[in-house]
């Protein structure tokens, strides 16, 4: 059972960012590859987030380039992120590991109003994640975390997730740091230029982490070598999303200067499978030929390429759509079929799973509010 249609959005609980129209397309039509909506509607992080920032770049770009007019609703939660979407508001996200989170109903979406959504990727871009430690803490590898004070975030499962899948690298669990308990990430981020703590997990490219490099303290990015790998089965057991990369940008890094950090995808432009092929086929392809006029909006733009940003893995399957234009183009590989059809299979077994446990807890009679827990028993139970 797919669970999607929900409550309907409370009104001004998602405050919508109107971007400019673009100028009218004149005199005769311009041959176009892609064919895109009239209007769309997508949701991102909110206001000054960097998923924000991109995709206003995107936007602006078709809107000069096809006459076409986008709003994005912007959301600080991931619930307002994904409820535009379920309901059919927007018809794209660009969103983060709450799509993960998502398709295997956990966390927010462990609730009988959520339950396993059918999502599918279509894009998204590489991003670089890892420990930001001050550099006078003594910390050269992740098994020096031990006993460090460590943020984790209030309601935050998305960072605090692949902090956890840091530590596992070097055989650690939360239970072999001190944890120092944050509000917020830029708090977190915020509590080691101030002492507060010793690490925090986040993107280097973060302006607080530019800050830790430029205080006393300074600022040390451990490695996760993409060579150990009994190092990365122990993380990837935590989540399956992530791969090594060498990121060479943020603070502290350079090409001289890199760190061996995890990748992951951050946005991702995200939507639900019953989107249609064609639909999802042009946006792929427009995102494609709009790349010059955005590339240049910001030092992370040009990992859109769709050669970056249209491979596995990530945190759902692909959209048939966009594995159509993706394999037109000759990105789309044999593993990146392999993966997805792997993607597609695990689904399967979480909604099978959560059927299974729905029917259980009916002859069980379990109450609505003990159900959350009831299914993460039974995930842990019955799914790998």
């Amino acid at each position: 059972m797919i669970v999607r249609n929900g409550p309907a959005l409370a009104g001004g609980a998602l405050v919508a960012a109107a971007l400019a129209v673009g100028l009218a397309v004149g005199g005769a039509a311009r041959a176009q590859e892609a064919t895109v909506p009239d209007t769309m509607m997508w949701s991102a992080y909110d206001v000054g987030s960097s998923g924000y920032t991109e995709a206003s770049a995107v936007a602006d770009a078709m809107i000069k380039t096809y006459g076409t007019r986008i709003r994005i609703m912007p959301s600080g939660t991931s619930i307002g992120r994904l409820l535009p979407l379920k309901t059919g508001r927007v018809q794209y996200g660009w969103l983060a590991n709450e799509v993960y989170f998502a398709t295997e109903a956990v966390f927010d979406f462990a609730s009988n109003e959520w339950g396993p959504q059918d999502l599918r990727v279509l894009m998204g871009r590489p991003a670089g994640f890892g420990l930001g430690c001050a550099a006078d803490a003594g910390i050269e590898s992740i098994a020096d975390v031990a006993g460090k004070r460590v943020s984790r975030i209030e309601a935050n499962p998305s960072v605090n997730i692949k902090v956890a899948a840091i530590l596992a690298f070097a055989g650690l669990t939360w239970d072999d740091v001190e944890v120092v308990e944050m509000p917020s990430y830029g708090a977190a981020l915020r509590g080691v230029v101030e002492g507060t703590n010793d690490c925090a997990g986040g993107v280097p490219t973060a302006g607080t982490f530019r800050e830790l490099e430029a205080s006393s303290r300074g600022i040390t990015w451990p490695d996760m070598p993409a060579d150990n790998t009994e190092a990365w089965e122990r993380l990837r057991a935590v989540a399956p999303f992530f791969a090594p990369t060498a990121e060479t940008v943020g603070a502290g890094l350079s090409e001289e200067t890199p760190a061996q950090l995890i990748a992951y995808r951050y946005p991702m432009i995200t939507t639900y499978a019953d989107t249609s092929e064609e639909d999802a086929y042009n946006f792929v392809k427009a995102m494609d030929e709009t790349f010059d006029l955005y590339k240049n909006a910001n030092p992370v733009m040009p990992r859109w390429t769709v050669e970056s940003a249209g491979t596995t893995p990530a945190d759902a399957p692909f959209h048939p759509g966009a594995i159509r234009y993706l394999t037109e183009i000759g990105v789309w590989t044999d593993a990146d079929a392999a993966w997805n059809a792997q993607r597609l299979a695990r689904m399967e077994q979480v909604r099978a799973a959560w059927d299974a446990a729905q029917e259980q807890a009916l002859d069980q009679t379990i109450p609505a509010k003990e159900w959350p827990a009831f299914w993460e028993s039974y995930r842990q139970q019955h799914l790998n």
